[in-house]
This record gives structure tokens, C-alpha cells and sequence, in this order.
């Protein structure tokens, strides 16, 4: 009898191994979680425009400048502020509030110029205020975008959960209306 309860310890030692051994190897199975891949990130200079929050990818930002004698531009579309002299470089000023039909207020001393550059043009926006460099994850934007006031869906990367509007400035500077060609 005892060699009968010896074999049945066995047996149930035996399976306890098999046990815990196949949980080991379920867990160094397991995939591990990888880090955020450096393309999963999204790099953005945030600013504040008509009383909303932008973003544009920072790949395209140049340098903020501070608004300094904008010279307007005659016979220039209504979203063109002006020009400004940027280090002997004559640049155009767009304002994003004109050219998405927001609500609109004067320019002011306060307000800055975010000098961008990306398919062959360089150019600068219009910000009231530019807040700083935030990194975001590419799959935290929300895409299907709800209907927002002026501003049509191709101009737009996405929208964070925190209302931060990340403009897709490609689009925006492939757009055939972006480029003034009119001779006197």
C-alpha cells in the first residue's frame, strides 16, 4: 500500500511540474511588449489660434518668429496677412484663421510667425500664441473627424482626445489655392 501512495505522490508531483512548467513557457512564449517604434510618434510645435488648440508636425517648422513689421500684400487671396523681412528673406504670412473661416480678431505685437518650409515653399503662419513641442502617438489621434466649423477634414492629421488639432500641413502646402501666381 505504501508503494501505491508513493506512485500517486509521484504522479501528482509529476503533473504540478508539468504545470508549472508550461506556464514558464507560455511566458517566455509570450511576445514582449516592443517600445514605441520612433515612426509611431509624432512630433508637433503647438500654438494657439482663435481661441483653439493647433498643432503642425515640427519636420516642417523652421524657427517662431516674433511678429515684426508685416507689410500687407495687394491683391493677395484674403488668407495672406502680408509679408515680413526675415533676415533679408522676403516671406508671405498666412492666417490660418482666414484661410479655415475662423472667427478672426487683430494682430497684435504678441502675436508670432511660425516659419515652415516643406514642397518647395517657405512660408510663415500666423499664431496667437505658440505653446511648445509636444510628442504624440500617431495612434491616439482620432482620424474620423467631427464636423468642425470652416475647416475641412483634408487639412487635418487628427484631433487628440485633449481637443488638439494637428493640421497636416502637407495638404495644406500641396494645395493648388496655397500658391499665388499673378503677375502685374
Amino acid at each position: 500500500m505504501n508503494a501505491a501512495i508513493h506512485q500517486d505522490d509521484d504522479l501528482q508531483a509529476a503533473e504540478a511540474d508539468r504545470v508549472t512548467l508550461r506556464a514558464r513557457a507560455q511566458e517566455l512564449a509570450r511576445v514582449p511588449e516592443s517600445p514605441v517604434a520612433p515612426d509611431t510618434l509624432l512630433h508637433v510645435l503647438e500654438f494657439a489660434l482663435a481661441s483653439e488648440r493647433y498643432a503642425v508636425e515640427a519636420k516642417f517648422v523652421r524657427e517662431v518668429y516674433p511678429l515684426k513689421d508685416l507689410s500687407p500684400l495687394p491683391c493677395a487671396p484674403s488668407f495672406v496677412a502680408g509679408v515680413v523681412n526675415v533676415r533679408g528673406r522676403i516671406l508671405p504670412v498666412l492666417d490660418l484663421r482666414r484661410f479655415f473661416d475662423l472667427p478672426g480678431r487683430g494682430i497684435t505685437d504678441l502675436h508670432r510667425v511660425i516659419l515652415v518650409q516643406g514642397n518647395d515653399l517657405e512660408f510663415g503662419l500666423l499664431a496667437d500664441v505658440v505653446t511648445g513641442m509636444v510628442t504624440l502617438p500617431v495612434g491616439k489621434l482620432q482620424t474620423t473627424l467631427p464636423a468642425m466649423p470652416g475647416i475641412q477634414a483634408q487639412f487635418l492629421k487628427g484631433v487628440t482626445a485633449d481637443c488638439l488639432i494637428v493640421i497636416d500641413l502637407a495638404r495644406v502646402m500641396a494645395d493648388p489655392g496655397i500658391v499665388i501666381h499673378e503677375e502685374m
